[in-house]
């Protein structure tokens, strides 16, 4: 199996996941892609963390039901990190989380100084203090949280243009740690431990004062999903188009659980990503 008609749903707080689903697509261009932005309880990181779980299973639960979705991906580390023990348990599909990229990181890392940027919530998860301790436990790691970045990744999103000052100004504390590591060494990669991060990829190398390496997790996901599809064995609910019902809707449709003009305002942005139908879930 090669991963042709096999229906993944990509699942985010807001629309962060879309870089997510871009390397999917880039890695099985064949499959029939679904989006949903709980954007109804955006943000995730300011809620507490059963209420984060209940909500995403909920929701999850509906978008695998009515789209006939055969592997789901959590692109939202917040909702990674609290819920996917839960989305497993419950949900007779794979599911596939996110975790801030820390192993290629460090392991690109010629400084050993690299830099973690996420919510605030997320630099301060004990998994992140895990990954840092396995994978980068000989690398001076400057974390970063910003929930500025979401925000405007999500004006963005809507057409607004950003300010490379209000960028600047999220991002300098992680170029100004540089008094307290040894002499000669400065950071020189930059992990996006936030989906909606990369979104802003062309804003954060522009003002950063100098070239690093940022890293996000969309291959890593991209390659898991890769390997579940072409599993055939581990997938539950595979479903050729004869057992397909009529009310699951197109490939390509991108789901909100809230349809207001803030909503609608991301149909160019969703367009783009491939998502020509916007649908309330």
């Amino acid at each position: 199996m090669n991963g042709s008609g096999i229906s993944i749903g990509v699942f985010d707080s807001g629309v962060g996941g879309l870089t997510v689903h871009h390397a999917i697509r880039v890695a099985l261009p064949d499959s029939a892609s679904f989006y949903c932005s709980d954007n109804e309880f955006h943000p995730y990181g300011t809620k507490a963390d059963q209420v984060i779980a209940n909500r995403t299973l909920d929701v999850c639960a509906r978008f695998v039901d009515r789209c006939a979705i055969d592997i789901l991906v959590i692109a939202c580390n917040t909702a990674s990190t609290v819920a996917l023990g839960l989305l497993r348990a419950h949900l007779q599909v794979p599911v596939v989380g996110v975790v801030p990229a820390i192993k290629p990181a460090a392991a690109g890392s010629t400084s050993r100084v690299i830099g973690l940027l996420a919510t605030p919530a997320t630099v301060k998860r004990q998994y992140v203090d895990e990954l840092i301790h396995q994978f980068a436990g000989d690398c001076t790691v400057v974390r970063v949280g910003s929930s500025r970045l979401v925000e405007l990744a999500e004006e963005k999103g809507r057409g607004k243009a950003v300010n490379p000052a209000e960028v600047l100004r999220e991002i300098e504390p992680l170029f100004a740690a540089g008094t307290q590591l040894p002499a000669g060494a400065r950071l020189d990669a930059v992990v996006l431990g936030c989906t909606h991060f990369p979104l802003l990829l062309d804003e954060l190398k522009a003002v950063a004062p100098w070239p690093v390496r940022w890293i996000d997790s969309g291959s890593a996901v991209a390659a898991r999903v890769k390997a579940l599809a072409q599993e055939s064995s581990t997938l539950s609910r595979i479903r050729n188009e004869q057992e397909r019902t009529a009310s699951v809707p197109a490939a390509g449709t991108a789901f909100v659980t809230r349809l207001d003009p803030g909503a609608k305002a991301l149909e160019p942005l969703l367009a783009r990503f491939g998502f020509a139908t916007l649908a309330h879930l």
